[in-house]
Formats: C-alpha cells, sequence, structure tokens
C-alpha cells in the first residue's frame, strides 16, 4: 500500500458540490492500494501512520503522533499513487488493484482506523474535490513495503 501523509488544520472531500467528509486538526491520508496488498500491509501502514511522531509539542519539536494529540484521519482513496510514468508520456496504472480488492482493503483500513482514531472518509471510486490545509507543510510518503 501506498501513502501520502500530510499534517492538517483541516480537510475536507466534497463530491458533486457537497461536503461528504470533513476533519479538524489531524492527518489527510491518500490511500493507494496495489496489486498483491493485503490485510497485513494494511494494519502496518496503519500502525505506522497512528504512531508517527509528526506533530509538534511543548517545545515546538515534532514529537507527538496522531494517537497523542488527539486528532483525526481523513482517509482518500488514490489509485493513481500506482502510476508508472518511466515510459511515454501517459501514466500506467497496472500496478494499482483491481477496484473490488481495493475496496476491499480501503474499506478495511477506515474500519482498522475507527478502533483508534475519529476517522473520515471521501467515496471510494468517485472523482473528488479534496481540500486540504496542510499544516507546516508537512507530506510524508509511506510504502507498506519498506516497514
Amino acid at each position: 500500500m501506498l501513502a501520502v501523509l500530510q499534517r492538517v488544520g483541516s480537510s475536507s472531500v466534497h463530491v458533486e458540490g457537497r461536503e461528504v467528509a470533513a476533519i479538524g486538526m489531524g492527518l489527510n491520508l491518500l490511500l493507494g492500494v496495489l496489486e498483491g496488498d493485503t490485510e497485513a500491509d494494511a494494519d502496518k501502514l496503519l500502525s505506522k501512520i497512528l504512531t508517527l511522531r509528526i506533530f509538534a509539542d511543548e517545545a515546538g519539536k515534532m514529537n507527538r503522533s496522531l494517537l497523542d494529540v488527539g486528532g483525526e484521519l481523513l482517509v482518500i482513496s488514490q489509485f493513481t499513487l500506482a502510476a508508472d510514468v518511466k515510459k511515454g508520456r501517459r501514466p500506467s496504472f497496472d500496478a494499482a488493484a483491481r477496484p473490488e480488492h481495493a475496496e476491499t482493503l480501503y474499506r478495511y483500513f477506515i474500519d482498522r482506523a475507527s478502533g483508534s482514531v475519529p476517522v473520515s472518509h471521501g467515496i471510494f471510486g468517485a472523482h473528488m474535490d479534496v481540500r486540504i490545509a496542510n499544516d507546516g507543510p508537512v507530506t510524508i510518503l509511506i510504502d507498506s513495503k519498506t516497514l
């Protein structure tokens, strides 16, 4: 699984002009599911995200996790993270999981995360307008295969 994690002051998702999800302070997560990804990948990724110390402590150092600060998580499906741009000018998305498998793992991830923090999410497969107030900015790329 691939993730683009952004520390945010707020973030929201709109579909067809209607807000479908919003969070305050926390993390915006663009989540890409690759062919061959498993629940174990989702679990490893979630554990890392929940405990990654990227929020400021009293001294202003990045020393607190999402769990420590009581932040929220906004999860958005993002198959385009699987893009391969090595050949030509049109990206290939062959590495992305088939939609049925991707949606199953996406929902699994959300369900698991919901047991630890407040979670909102976009609509799988929809064309979404994502509004991100990146705090810092802090943006981190994570590949579950390297954890």
